[in-house]
């Protein structure tokens, strides 16, 4: 038997538009990474690339469970000796919002160049506004 390979038509990808108001983060992240990678349509490939554009608004509502609010810390590397620095989720919530549903559907993806394009595809936003009006994004009702 051939091995069937799917035509990837890039004007057929849809828009979604997710709402992370008082959404449990890492729930969310893992929803957004299978619309990102097109695990939700019957067309899936593991090597192409046949996922949906999703729109993140309200990243700065986004909930988390437990303790992770003052506990989780996001550590980044300078390169330099004693360069790391520690952040926890309250401090990237407040200057940064978007990088805590970024840092989250990253982890979920495949780490090659597949992975990086997959990210492409993801627009986050602080608050309830985007400016991808004129894709006509239709609104993505989560499973909880």
């Amino acid at each position: 038997m051939k091995t069937l390979v799917p035509k990837v038509d890039l004007n057929a990808r849809k828009w979604h538009v997710v709402d992370a108001e008082g959404k449990v983060l890492g729930r969310l992240a893992a929803q957004v990474a299978n619309i990102l990678r097109g695990k939700n349509k019957p067309i899936f490939t593991p090597h192409l690339d046949t996922g949906d554009f999703v729109v993140v608004i309200n990243a700065e509502k986004v909930a988390l469970t437990g303790k992770k609010e003052t506990n989780k810390r996001y550590m980044s590397y300078s390169g330099w000796k004693g360069g790391e620095k520690y952040r926890t989720v309250a401090q990237v919530r407040a200057r940064q919002p978007e990088r805590l549903i970024l840092h989250a559907v990253k982890g979920m993806i495949p780490k090659n160049r597949l992975g990086d394009r997959l990210l492409t595809k993801l627009k986050v936003y602080r608050g309830s506004s985007h400016p991808h009006q004129a894709q006509q994004p239709a609104p993505l009702a989560l499973a909880h």
